[in-house]
């Protein structure tokens, strides 16, 4: 009796770790496949991508050089914080190579529309925490906008009032950053969206759309201001929410160039083709890296960003009276946002 009660207990705790083994196997390997999902996926770009460029493909890497230089910084900020890869290739390409600000829009849409899709296909396979409602409710202001600014907008304005305005934008974050920084403020990891908080979201992703139509930037930075100083959520969750509405609205805007507009020259597309198997590796690292960070080393990192921004502004592009007074008004304009809607916190 006892060999045959001992004989099935054996049993028993033979099944229960089989049965156990074949829960944490496959728990085991997903968490595998997901630390290495970002280096999958930029394999599979990276052999696309040779494909389509094969065999000119060195000599679109050496005559674009710098290009791709470029995007090894932008994509990684890209990833890891809340300004795009536009955030760089822009001021880049339209101050120090001579870009039109035409084409550097273009191009940082494209790249944007590979390197912020990376990063949000990672983020989804880390399951980073993410605000879908601002995602939903914003993406559904951002295509209106992004195609008003790229359509109607965009042929009125000058050159030089596009640039600033981009300028104008994101140091009205850097100030508002450095004020919440200073004083502190109390922040949360979710937040109730009631119907004051969804006319707010369609509003900032419709005049982000409209930045991002303009300049190839916007919609998330102004979502990121708004989810940070309206709604108090923590930067380490409006930051990957930011990349996911800019992933959408660089693909959004790009087709739209692609396929309505044009303006995707020969010339931009080797700049982009230099530049993708950069991006494919540097943004998702950055959204990575975001993930390890707090928010206060977060909020400086764009800060410094930003003041090398609008220090290199002030110091190239000629400034006029009349572009000046406008840059100020764009400028106290984006910086008023986070007081417009008190009552949302």
């Amino acid at each position: 009796m006892a060999r045959g009660f001992l004989g099935k207990s054996a049993v028993a705790h033979t099944a229960t770790v089989l049965a156990s083994r074949r829960i944490i196997v496959p728990t085991q390997f997903l968490n595998t496949g997901r630390r290495y999902f970002s280096l999958l996926l930029a394999l599979l770009v990276w052999w696309l991508w040779y494909c389509y460029t094969a065999p000119d493909t060195l000599v679109i890497v050496r005559q674009n050089v710098e290009v791709a230089l470029t995007m090894v910084f932008g994509s990684f900020i890209a990833g890891a914080t809340s300004e795009g890869g536009g955030a760089v290739a822009f001021p880049v390409f339209t101050k120090l190579l001579q870009v039109s600000p035409m084409d550097a829009k273009i191009f940082s849409l494209a790249i944007q529309s590979v390197g912020m899709t990376a990063a949000t296909l990672s983020i989804l396979a880390l399951r980073v925490k993410i605000a879908w409602p601002v995602v939903l409710w914003a993406s559904s202001g951002g295509v209106p906008g992004i195609v008003f600014g790229a359509v109607v907008l965009t042929p009125l304005l000058p050159a030089e009032l596009l640039r600033m305005a981009f300028t104008a934008m994101v140091t009205g974050l850097a100030l508002t950053l450095v004020l919440v920084t200073w004083y502190g403020r109390e922040y949360t990891e979710q937040h109730s969206y009631g119907r004051k908080a969804i006319v707010v979201l369609l509003l900032s992703g419709f005049f982000g759309g409209m930045m991002s139509g303009l300049v190839g930037n916007g919609i998330d930075i102004i979502c990121f201001s708004v989810m940070v100083f309206l709604f108090g959520i923590a930067e380490k969750v409006a930051t990957p929410t930011s990349v996911v509405l800019m992933a959408l609205n660089a693909l959004i805007g790009f087709a739209l160039h692609v396929f309505v507009i044009g303006g995707f020259t020969p010339q931009i597309q080797n700049y982009w083709l230099a530049a993708i198997p950069v991006v494919v590796i540097g943004a998702p690292a950055g959204a990575y890296f975001c993930t390890r960070l707090n928010n206060k080393i977060i909020a400086m990192i764009l800060i410094f960003l930003i003041a090398v921004e609008l220090i290199s502004s002030l110091w190239i592009i000629p400034m006029t009276t009349a572009l000046a007074t406008l840059s100020l008004l764009m400028l106290l304009f984006f910086s008023r946002v986070i007081i417009c809607y008190p009552g949302l916190r």
